[in-house]
């Protein structure tokens, strides 16, 4: 049986960064290693004909944190289909780059 669709994309954000400080929904007492990516699920879409669903599509909110606010992975991010950039914030002295992606 092949990789669920999550891990999938879990492989792609690892290859991404280049590193395996990626996170699906870490609880709050995780140390994580900068720089990282954050990520968890946050909206569905599905297609459906004659009332049967035959595309779904898992969005995530996928989160780049870094002391660097150019770090190189958010362009990268930028460029997977069907993703947009939701804001930018900073919290104790780290740069959140916030997207929404489809996959």
């Amino acid at each position: 049986m092949g990789l669920s669709q999550r891990l999938l994309f879990h492989n792609a954000l690892v290859a991404l960064l280049g590193s395996s400080n990626v996170y699906f929904q870490p609880p709050p007492d995780r140390q994580m290693q900068y720089p990282c990516i954050v990520y968890e699920r946050d909206n569905q879409s599905v297609k459906r004909s004659d009332n049967i669903a035959y595309n779904i599509r898992q969005r995530y909110q996928v989160t780049y944190i870094d002391q660097n606010p150019d770090g190189d992975p958010i362009d990268a991010l930028s460029e997977f289909p069907l993703s947009a950039f939701s804001r930018h914030f900073v919290t104790s002295g780290l740069n959140h780059d916030v997207f929404s992606i489809y996959y």
